[in-house]
């Protein structure tokens, strides 16, 4: 019997490898948005903050983020071939799905990005996308995929990186998982009691049976 019935996934950081490519563009974009530029060992601090102290920190105003987010895709898109889905994450989603779980992507992400990084067959295994998501914005998708799959929220788990991915969560009322190797340190993370939190790709089907 599963434990859960729908995962739904956060995909910068949960399912694909995108942090050292993210830091590598970080200061440039800074310097075309007008934010401080980081230092290589600020990185480790900026990894214990939420999103909304990260932006404190570096002087991000909010009405600049769909710019960011906007120019950081982009940038993306013209990067893919550096990009890669976590060792795992292949196996994970047909396990998954052929145990008849259904599976979801929310990310502020563009689609294009998502669909090119996951491959043809990883995203005929996934059900629904709710790409492009503002970055505080995710609770409403979460809830929109829900709907979607007729399933109960007791039914539902999120599987994401960073603290607003947990906060989310909550805010939809579901279970959520973190994940030990993606933005946030998983010391963050724990801090804040997520319901599960995972050290391996392979814990995350583990969890759902």
């Amino acid at each position: 019997m599963l434990k859960y019935k729908l995962v739904i996934f956060d995909f910068d950081g949960t399912l694909a490898d995108t942090y050292h490519w993210f830091t590598s563009i970080m200061n440039q974009v800074a310097d075309k948005y007008k934010f401080r530029r980081v230092a290589q060992n600020e990185y480790k601090t900026l990894r214990e903050l939420s999103a909304r102290r990260v932006m404190q920190h570096l002087g991000i105003s909010m009405w600049k983020m769909p710019f960011i987010s906007n120019h950081v895709r982009r940038l993306m898109a013209r990067d893919l071939l550096r990009i890669s889905l976590f060792a795992g994450v292949d196996e994970l989603l047909e396990r998954l799905s052929g145990m008849g779980v259904a599976l979801a992507v929310v990310s502020s992400n563009s689609s294009q990005n998502v669909h090119s990084v996951l491959g043809q067959k990883n995203t005929a295994l996934i059900s629904y996308y709710e790409c492009g998501v503002s970055i505080f914005s995710k609770t409403g998708r979460l809830k929109k995929i829900i709907r979607s799959s007729g399933l109960a929220r007791s039914e539902t788990l999120y599987v994401g990186d960073e603290i607003r991915d947990l906060e989310a969560a909550r805010k939809a009322n579901i279970a959520f998982g973190g994940v030990s190797w993606g933005y946030n340190k998983a010391e963050s993370l724990a801090e804040r009691s997520p319901g599960e939190l995972f050290s391996s790709v392979q814990e995350i089907a583990e969890c759902v049976t």
